[in-house]
Order: structure tokens, then C-alpha cells, then sequence
């Protein structure tokens, strides 16, 4: 017998993640992640902290060259990391 009502599964745990409100914590964490995987072992290996609050990556870089480097592609990151995450989960990125 078949159900009418079917759905993914994919597409029903989307929906309790939303309707419990944790769909934008999961991809805060899935955006730091994220960070290391996009830009490579290089660049991660000057990087201290990374996380987000109010939709900025916040972004500890240990290399003045490197952060000079990275926040002239600032926009270019940023669209990066959202498609990486699948979500428009940052708008700025901030590197200290």
C-alpha cells in the first residue's frame, strides 16, 4: 500500500530543525568547519579561533600578510562559504 503523504527524510528532518529553531545553530558549526576545508591546510594552519555571531565569521589570523591577503577577497570568501554550507548562514566575514 502506498502513502499519498510520503516525504525524504532529508526534507522532514529540515522541517524539525526549523520548527525547533536549530537549523541556524547546525549551520553556524557546519560554517566553521567549513573554514578549514574551503581555504586548505595552508591557510588553516595560521588560523586561531574561528566562529559565528550575528551572521559574521569571526576569523583569528596569526599571519599580518595573510590577513591583509584575505580581506581583500573578503566577498569572494564569503559567497564560498555560504555555497559550501548550502545556506546563507554569514554575510561579513572579520579577521582580527
Amino acid at each position: 500500500m502506498r502513502r499519498k503523504n510520503a516525504q525524504s527524510i532529508g526534507d522532514v528532518l529540515r522541517q524539525f530543525l526549523r520548527q525547533e529553531g536549530l537549523e541556524t545553530p547546525l549551520n553556524e558549526m557546519r560554517m566553521v568547519a567549513a573554514w578549514a576545508e574551503v581555504m586548505g591546510r595552508g591557510v588553516a594552519s595560521y588560523t586561531g579561533d574561528v566562529f559565528v555571531k550575528n551572521s559574521i565569521l569571526y576569523v583569528q589570523i596569526k599571519s599580518p600578510a595573510l590577513r591583509s591577503n584575505l580581506m581583500m577577497n573578503r566577498d569572494a570568501l564569503v559567497r564560498r562559504l555560504n555555497e559550501h554550507v548550502g545556506a546563507q548562514v554569514i554575510q561579513n566575514i572579520i579577521f582580527r
